[in-house]
């Protein structure tokens, strides 16, 4: 069992680093996004790639930072039933939900959206926009990363729930644990 939580730590480490690179984008985004608007009204000039440059930071960084959100609980879920339920009521739940959801759902867009980001590179796509960023390609890639960072965090929550239903949740370090006891 502790090998297990290894696992489930090091997934959720890989995680939480993907989340603070990915963060990042936000700055970014915003920078990029002012500029964008002070050149547009303030110097009646504007520049298509910047435009591009945002809009594709931000895919990039939704899609980076998916998993990174999963392992802190804040995607949609039922809270009004989730929240007052036990730790093992919660660890059947979320491994319950990973195969008949999650997993389902990430697979599903692995195995569809791979001949398109392959179909991509192939052909180096780039903005459809005159005077658009090339590149394309690299962003539509992050479709395989969003799919393969939840399934990996899906992953360790069904190994954080096997360790909650065999007694075996303090192996976990403290911020990884349904009761989150000190």
């Amino acid at each position: 069992m502790p090998s297990v939580a290894r696992i489930v730590t090091a997934i959720c480490a890989l995680n939480g680093f993907l989340g603070y690179v990915f963060s990042w984008f936000t700055l970014g985004i915003v920078l990029v996004c002012f500029l964008v608007v002070v050149l547009r009204y303030a110097f009646a000039t504007s520049f298509v790639w910047m435009q591009d440059l945002y809009v594709w930071m931000n895919g990039a960084m939704f899609t980076g930072i998916a998993g990174y959100v999963l392992m802190r609980n804040g995607h949609v879920r039922v809270d009004i039933f989730y929240r007052p339920w036990s730790v093992r009521r919660k660890a059947w739940l979320d491994l319950i939900g990973f195969f008949v959801f999650l997993a389902p759902f990430a697979v599903t867009v692995l195995v569809w959206s791979w001949t398109y980001v392959q179909r991509s590179w192939r052909f180096t796509e780039s903005s459809m926009n005159v005077g658009g960023m090339p590149g394309l390609f690299v962003v539509k890639s992050f479709i395989l990363l969003f799919a393969v960072v939840i399934l990996l965090q899906g992953f360790a929550m069904v190994l954080r729930s096997i360790l909650v239903l065999n007694g075996r949740e303090e192996l976990l370090p403290n911020d990884l644990r349904y009761s989150k006891a000190a």
